[in-house]
């Protein structure tokens, strides 16, 4: 009895690899976890409970700054792998500019929503000191009139952040559900 090689979008080569797989789906949590507390402190009154939000939102966005390099170098170093030829026909050029313009908007964005954040903290006067322990350098100098100019750009920039993510999740569940093509199986855990 011979076997076959295997076929379709779980076949060698067209899977991400386990680290790609784990910052992406790192990432993504990341995104909407601290969006969700942002969006909930922003509104808070002044509390130990809202000082202590900000500061940990602080320390996601750091975090998730780093993550954000680590993936991009990664990525820099491993092709990712190329999408299968028959979803390259399948798919109208719009859905393909529109799927390699939503990729790079987001890398843009994953750099952008962070450090926006941080400048706005440092022209504010608060400076990050990263999980209470490691004191991060101030991007800009105490302004307020800065810090109120910016901290609009934040929240821009994280809403987009947000409607990109929730764009991509749907062409991933289309892909899943309606076009059945295997895609989202070249990006879940655990597969082979």
């Amino acid at each position: 009895m011979t076997v076959s090689p295997p076929t379709g979008p779980t076949q060698v080569g067209l899977r991400y690899s386990p680290l790609a797989i784990a910052l992406h789906w790192l990432l993504g949590l990341v995104v909407l976890a601290m969006f969700a507390v942002g969006f909930y402190m922003a509104d808070l009154p002044f509390s130990p409970l809202r000082l202590k939000l900000y500061n940990w939102h602080k320390w996601a966005g750091v975090t998730f700054l780093a993550l954000t390099v680590v993936r991009l170098l990664w990525r820099a170093t491993h092709r990712p792998p190329a999408l299968p030829h028959a979803i390259t026909r399948a798919m109208p050029s719009w859905q393909t500019r529109a799927y390699h313009a939503t990729h790079y908007l987001l890398y843009v964005l994953f750099f952008a929503v962070p450090l926006i954040g941080w400048a706005y903290s440092s022209a504010a006067g608060f400076p990050i000191v990263w999980f209470g322990q490691i004191p991060l350098p101030d991007l800009l100098s105490p302004n307020k009139d800065l810090a109120d100019m910016i901290k609009p750009l934040h929240g821009l920039a994280a809403f987009a952040l947000v409607g990109l993510a929730g764009l991509h999740i749907a062409a991933a569940l289309k892909h899943h559900w309606i076009d059945r093509d295997g895609l989202l199986s070249r990006m879940l855990p655990g597969r082979t």
